[in-house]
């Protein structure tokens, strides 16, 4: 190498290397971003403002049970009041928890105009959507429901022979929620995910206002790696829709590793909310606390 190339390359690699030392400085010296669970934030598009963290309703929750609800109506409704105490205005429950006679119950004391309520209908048809929105707001005994969500679509929700996508095969039910919406029942509609397949169709759908996503570092029960979720994610927030994350303990696995997946949910910035569910007054504080202690 001739003399004048070889000082000319020493001196590049010492500018880099000064640039990258001043950048990890500067990088040193930023104070690390402060969330909460209690801040306020706009779901996507829908203009539904509501707080960083729901209180879920639904772990283990299926067949009309979860952890929850076995708190029994007045336990779980003392609970979401604990939480609405401490400023938490997001409700997330289903009608397969079996948890809308307890939010019922709570909302005895939470007044209705402060705070968020998310359901979700298993009903892939018209009829039985109809009918659902009826009995949710007997159930709720509410006039108008915040957030309605299609539940657990999944690849199995592909139609092989015509070859759809649930987008279009279950357009009826769609229709009942847009309809719903229309006319003040709902303010936004959407669905949660299973499948990445499910997960991709619902990011290429106009129609999907609001997602329930599943996301933790260790892509346990979610719908793939952590990398390729996050992906869709992003193609979803760049089209302006809600992202609520879910499994974010990666449902019960992270419980010794909250401050990590507290950290991984917020870090990326593809959630604007997430739904975690407590079981407990003291479980319910220690997240509140956890959530407030990490810096990003």
């Amino acid at each position: 190498m001739k003399r004048r190339e070889f000082l000319s390359k020493t001196a590049l690699g010492l500018g880099g290397a000064w640039i990258g030392s001043s950048s990890l400085t500067a990088l040193a010296s930023k104070p690390a971003t402060r969330f909460s669970a209690t801040d306020i934030v706009t779901l996507g598009k829908t203009g539904i403002k509501t707080t960083r963290l729901a209180m879920g309703t639904g772990t283990s929750g299926s067949s009309h049970s979860s952890n929850q609800a076995k708190l029994g109506i007045q336990g779980l409704a003392d609970l979401l009041w604990a939480g609405y105490d401490h400023g938490v205005r997001f409700i997330d429950c289903a009608d397969s928890y079996g948890t809308h006679p307890h939010v019922k119950e709570a909302l005895k004391r939470i007044p209705r105009d402060k705070v968020t309520i998310l359901t979700k209908s298993w009903n892939r048809d018209a009829d039985g959507m109809r009918a659902d929105l009826d009995r949710f707001r007997q159930e709720l005994n509410v006039d108008q429901i915040d957030i309605v969500l299609m539940h657990c679509l999944t690849d199995s929700d592909y139609d092989n022979v015509n070859k759809v996508e649930w987008t279009t095969r279950y357009r009826p039910a769609m229709d009942v929620l847009s309809e719903a919406k229309e006319k003040g029942i709902i303010r936004a509609h959407g669905c949660s995910c299973h499948t990445i397949g499910a997960l991709r169709a619902a990011a290429k759908s106009p129609w999907v206002e609001v997602d329930l996503a599943r996301l933790n570092p260790i892509g346990a029960h979610m719908d793939a790696d952590p990398e390729t979720v996050l992906s869709v994610l992003q193609d979803m927030r760049a089209a302006g829709k809600g992202i609520i994350g879910m499994k974010i303990l990666a449902q019960g696995d992270m419980r010794q590793r909250q401050d990590e997946a507290l950290h991984y949910a917020l870090s990326h910035g593809v959630l604007d909310a997430f739904t975690i569910g407590a079981e407990s007054r003291d479980e319910q504080s220690d997240l509140i606390r956890r959530i407030a202690a990490v810096p990003v």
